[in-house]
């Protein structure tokens, strides 16, 4: 059960115990989330080894350093109002693109991830272009309809070139005016879109970095979006991204 839940399912041990638990399912033999770690390190299991664990020690090497310039315009995250750092207000997202290798995938994905409740939503990009990502938002905001503006309230990004439009991205597609305020990152400040970092370490488990995206269907997308905000989070007590973001829509949906 555990080996197919982390090897098949990618769940971590501490996610794999819980769902025993939650399927109220009963076994002859217990065991925690350290054993689980000891057993794999010893070779105990026979189907798993540590490269099947979703988060690996990190080998740090030195790596050549790319000048990231600011955006010309557009705020900077300094000026983005200081209650949404405490993600206690619905509405707020991050922003950020998962890449294939240079060169050699054309396709990108575009992410965004809601700050208080983790939802996860990804759309594919033909290319990584600031055009390409307008064109994302604005059949966003028409699939969203009304309930775009209160749902995307803001959304903070980094200085990569496809996010240099800002006032495209800004810009209402079914309205006048703007649909969303934008706020960027400070350069090399990846902590500031916490959430997005460790959404796209997600996505990695099923499309390590080398997968060259142009092979990924859509529904294979489609399917990483589900898994993502269907993952059970120690940080919601087990519960998912799709039903604190399901409780929250349902309050707007109420007002």
């Amino acid at each position: 059960y555990i080996e197919k839940k982390i090897v098949d399912e990618k769940r971590s041990p501490a996610a794999a115990l819980h769902e025993i638990k939650k399927e109220g399912k009963e076994f002859t033999v217990t065991l925690s989330t350290n054993t689980i770690y000891s057993y794999i390190k010893k070779g105990i299991f026979l189907n798993i080894t540590m490269e099947d664990l979703p988060e690996k020690k990190k080998q740090h090497k030195k790596k050549k350093v790319k000048v990231q310039k600011r955006v010309q315009a557009g705020d900077s995250i300094s000026q983005r109002p200081e209650h949404i750092d405490f993600r206690e207000e619905f509405g707020h997202w991050e922003m950020d693109t998962v890449v294939g290798p240079q060169g050699k995938s054309k396709k990108v994905m575009l992410v965004l991830t809601e700050r208080k409740t983790r939802k996860e939503i990804i759309m594919e990009l033909k290319r990584h272009t600031a055009a390409e990502v307008v064109k994302s938002l604005n059949k966003l905001e028409r699939k969203w309809g009304k309930m775009f503006y209160k749902v995307f309230k803001t959304i903070t990004v980094d200085n990569g070139s496809e996010f240099a439009d800002f006032e495209g991205m800004e810009k209402a597609a079914r309205r006048k005016g703007s649909r969303v305020k934008l706020y960027y990152c400070h350069p090399y400040s990846s902590c500031e879109r916490g959430s997005n970092e460790n959404q796209n370490r997600m996505i990695r488990r099923h499309v390590p970095k080398g997968t060259d995206f142009d092979t990924v269907s859509g529904d294979t997308v489609k399917q990483i979006e589900i898994w993502i905000n269907n993952y059970p989070r120690r940080l919601f007590n087990y519960g998912t991204a799709e039903e604190r973001f399901n409780e929250e829509m349902a309050k707007l949906e109420g007002c």
